[in-house]
């Protein structure tokens, strides 16, 4: 028998705000344990929470990009249950009435578009950090994370591979990161991602039962999860077993997953109305102010790529992967650079550098003006684009102008046809053995004489000219 898989994704994101979403206190991910905290984030009896408005702002925007509906009218609820990680014994989020609800995020895996249903995208505080490092069989906790501001994302059951699952995914990150709502910093658990996983018989509508899939660090990881988990669930199915819903984690040392708990239902969570914070009320005013401040985002940008300049998919999908190296693309463009050879520099030598010295293009001191100006004295024939991969490299780490460095170094390309027949001649005489080989019907010598040539000129000789002049005189 036939089988397909039927995923849907959970993805929780701390929202990138400066203080807590009830209280004042920071956010500031690596400040010493239990440092960042006050009574309310501590869970502390009779305390009252404020909801922190720009938390609000960015889930919203989240919501419009996501193509949801946002809710005029909704609330916030308690999530009862104890766990060390929640001082409360529950936690504030959203349940029957979210902010954002009904969307969809359009992605393309394998170069075919498919959309994906997003369920909702809600509202709640994230628990604190359980460590168990301490040693001595000590396990601690470390509150700095509770009450960060967080937006659980759910989607429909409308993935059906892991690989539409790693598009999603990805899809969603650079669209958040895009909208500055999170860094997405998956190590520093910005971003998790829990799979819910089931498989059925090809052709069936009815959903088999589902396991959820936590703790995977990166996006491979969940990749790898799923697969595992697809083959273990066939597998048990048809040695006459049956699957139980559940909670699992992924233990990417020995790639498999493994069941850490029972599956919950939403009944055993005991939701209530929070009675300490008012109704969310989000009026077209305000939505629409959220909305005009978007700005586009990557796979309409990725498609105006290719479509303004020229762009194949490939170097469109690259170039928009951050808003910061597609923000950089256009203003080098705009500086009258040419597309297709600035796209190039941007993704190989310039990218090459960025990642050696672990650097953002954001931060980067070759300037998009500074790039184009190269790219310019390269089509003129003021410098080699040999001599271009100097310079660029000077520019990374100096800042310097391309004018100024070629001006102080002494690059200008020589295009002069009698400096560059001087240059050849004496090769030549300094090469006689390569000029026989030459004579003897051994083409292929040519390219260790323009070589030596470019190296006696320091690689300052234009390389179309000197391959011209040189087989001109070999041709005497």
């Amino acid at each position: 028998m036939e089988y397909e898989a039927v995923i849907g994704m959970e993805v929780h994101v701390e929202i990138n705000t400066k203080s807590k979403v009830f209280c004042a206190c920071s956010t500031h991910f690596s400040a010493p344990a239990n440092t960042n905290v006050c009574p309310i984030c501590l869970g502390m009896p009779g305390v009252l929470p404020v909801l922190n408005r720009e938390m609000v702002n960015k889930s919203v925007a989240a919501g419009l990009a996501l193509n949801c509906t946002i809710s005029r009218w909704s609330k916030l609820d308690r999530k009862n249950y104890f766990y060390p990680d929640m001082a409360k014994n529950y936690q504030i989020s959203q349940y029957d009435l979210p902010l954002c609800s009904n969307g969809h995020l359009d992605i393309e895996v394998d170069g075919q578009p498919k959309s994906i249903g997003i369920t909702r995208a809600h509202m709640e505080e994230d628990t604190a950090r359980n460590t168990h490092t301490l040693g001595g069989g000590q396990s601690g906790v470390d509150f700095n994370r509770s009450g960060v501001p967080l937006l659980e994302i759910v989607t429909e059951p409308d993935l059906r591979s892991a690989q539409d699952a790693y598009a999603y995914l990805t899809a969603l990150k650079q669209i958040l990161q895009y909208l500055d709502v999170s860094d997405c910093n998956m190590e520093e658990g910005s971003l998790r991602a829990e799979a819910n996983i089931s498989v059925r018989p090809k052709g069936a509508s009815v959903f088999g039962t589902k396991t959820e899939v936590k703790n995977v660090a990166s996006f491979s990881g969940v990749m790898k999860a799923i697969e595992y988990e697809i083959k273990r669930q066939v597998e048990l199915i048809e040695s006459g077993g049956a699957v139980e819903q559940e909670t699992r984690g992924w233990d990417p040392d020995r790639g498999i997953t493994f069941t850490q708990r029972k599956k919950e239902s939403a009944h055993d969570y005991r939701y209530f109305p929070e009675p300490d914070l008012v109704p969310v009320v989000v009026d077209a005013a305000w939505e629409q102010r959220i909305r005009e401040s978007l700005p586009e985002l990557p796979l309409p940008r990725k498609h105006r790529f290719m479509e303004q300049y020229g762009l194949s998919d490939y170097d469109a999908n690259v170039l928009t992967g951050t808003q910061a190296m597609a923000d950089y693309f256009e203003a080098a463009v705009q500086a009258d650079a040419d597309a297709k050879k600035t796209a190039n520099w941007i993704m190989g030598d310039l990218q090459a550098l960025l990642t050696e010295a672990k650097a953002d293009i954001s931060a980067c001191n070759v300037t998009p003006a500074c790039l184009a100006e190269m790219i310019r004295m390269i089509n003129d024939n003021t410098i080699s684009g040999k001599i271009a991969k100097e310079v660029l490299a000077e520019m990374f780490v100096s800042g310097k102008s391309p004018k100024q460095i070629v001006e102080e170094k002494g690059l200008v390309q020589i295009t002069d046809a009698s400096a560059i027949e001087g240059i050849v001649r004496q090769v030549l005489a300094d090469n006689p053995q390569q000029v026989e080989q030459f004579k003897a019907g051994k083409d292929r010598v040519v390219g260790f004489l323009v070589g030596q040539v470019m190296k006696a000129s320091r690689g300052k000789a234009n390389p179309e000219k000197v391959n011209e002049i040189l087989r001109n005189e070999l041709a005497k």
